[in-house]
């Protein structure tokens, strides 16, 4: 998880506070679909478990990780941390699982799917996160860190709990109606003067909307799917001005990713007087296309699911999972969080598709910070990274997409007006 470095131009820094939102928010199934592992159960488990939640037994020893573990994730610049409990379980053939939960507000869990314990050495992964640190010789703490393969991950530590000592898990809050259309309530919009360089953090915490170190630039590429070469005309603070937020809706229920983009985009217009008009502009972009063999990817005929794309271990480099996502969907995540210029579709498809695609990253991509798999999906390293295709040949060989470069026509916001906020 990139929290540090260069200044955010719509890539990495946004990567990791969309990847936040996502581990705070509760919408897990967005990133990944999860399902609650098989465990045994205990009556002193469920004194501090919701209905449905995984129930442990006691460990056989210090080295044993089977039981509840809890810490604090902290997020630079957040008012306060976000507690977590991690929930282990242990099969009859000695192999873990692990449930993680927030404990500050009502959550699917995130499962683990890798759990593993080397000496001192433990590793906890999921497509899209994970949680590597060291086990103290008397097995009552795990000191390590918490991310998504970038970088710079999150210091966190984990006591091993017993279960009439752990922090309860709230009930999960129900979603937003889904054709709710939301605006923020109320909105406090105050200037950061930590000298952070780009955003910090985007998160929903129960139904409050906060951001950390956020400038104009961020909350247009996040609200609208843009690349930060689409956003022109604009004064420079747009992207040197950087703010916190928080917020409530006005409607009951916890908001999905498009119901916060649609919030922001009302925020940006009420508060930021921002007005602007799309043009056509001749730029340098990627041109998304079918390959000459034609798509291979699976429609996913469900209805009423998010669509979902993140970034896990993979065979000599790195996936890119999506599921239930229009080539629209596809297009805005490449051009936000992976290249460096927009990318235009020309594919023609209209269906909604499940995909995974395995690369190797060049200089180019991320921001020159590409993620930093911590493992593959068996939980042993990656293989060496040169043994995946570049991102354009996994395309064409893995999806039967095609994506150049060229010179083309691209949809850009031309700013009309934008004035900073008043302190509030």
């Amino acid at each position: 998880m990139h929290l540090g470095g260069k200044p955010l131009r719509g890539m990495v820094g946004l990567a990791a506070a969309i990847l936040l939102l996502l581990v705070l928010d509760g919408n897990w199934a967005n990133a990944q679909t999860t399902a609650q592992p098989d465990v045994p159960t205990s009556p002193a488990a469920s004194q501090s478990s919701p209905p449905g939640a995984p129930q442990l037994s006691p460990p056989a020893s210090p080295t044993d990780l089977a039981g509840i573990w809890q810490g604090t994730l902290t997020p630079p610049n957040a008012p306060k941390g976000t507690r977590l409990v991690v929930k282990i379980t242990k099969a009859a053939d000695g192999s873990y699982k692990a449930a993680l939960y927030n404990a500050d507000q009502g959550s699917p869990p995130l499962i683990f799917t890798t759990v593993t314990v080397q000496g001192t050495d433990v590793k906890m992964v999921s497509t899209n996160l994970s949680i590597t640190g060291k086990l103290s010789a008397d097995g009552k703490t795990i000191d390590g860190n918490f991310g998504g393969g970038g970088p710079n991950p999150l210091p966190i530590s984990l006591a091993r709990t017993m279960p009439d000592a752990a922090w309860p898990i709230p009930e999960p809050l129900k979603p937003m109606a889904a054709d709710a259309n939301p605006s923020f309530e109320v909105a406090t919009i105050k200037p950061n003067n930590s000298g952070a360089t780009q955003m910090q953090a985007l998160v929903i915490q129960g139904r409050k909307f906060l951001t950390r170190a956020s400038s104009v630039e961020d909350l247009l590429s996040f609200a609208y799917n843009l690349q930060s070469k689409q956003i022109v005309n604009g004064p420079a603070w747009i992207g040197s001005d950087r703010y916190d937020i928080e917020a409530l809706p006005d409607a009951e229920g916890v908001p999905n990713t498009q119901q916060i983009k649609v919030m922001i985009q009302k925020l940006l217009a009420d508060r930021f007087k921002l007005t602007f008009h799309h043009e056509q502009r001749e730029m340098e972009a990627y041109v998304l296309e079918v390959g000459k063999s034609g798509p291979k990817m699976t429609v996913n005929e469900s209805k009423g699911q998010l669509p979902g794309l993140g970034f896990g271990a993979g065979q000599g480099g790195i996936t890119l999972r999506a599921g239930n996502a229009t080539m629209a969907d596809l297009t805005g995540f490449l051009q936000v969080l992976v290249l460096d210029r927009p990318v235009v579709d020309r594919t023609g498809l209209a269906a909604r598709y499940d995909l995974k695609v395995t690369f190797t990253p060049d200089d180019s991509q991320f921001n020159g910070h590409p993620p930093r798999m911590p493992a593959a999906a068996d939980g042993t390293a990656p293989a060496d990274a040169a043994a995946a295709p570049s991102l354009y040949e996994a395309f064409q060989e893995q999806l039967g997409l095609k994506l150049t470069a060229e010179k083309t026509a691209v949809d850009v916001i031309v700013i009309d007006h934008v004035e900073k906020p008043s302190p509030s």
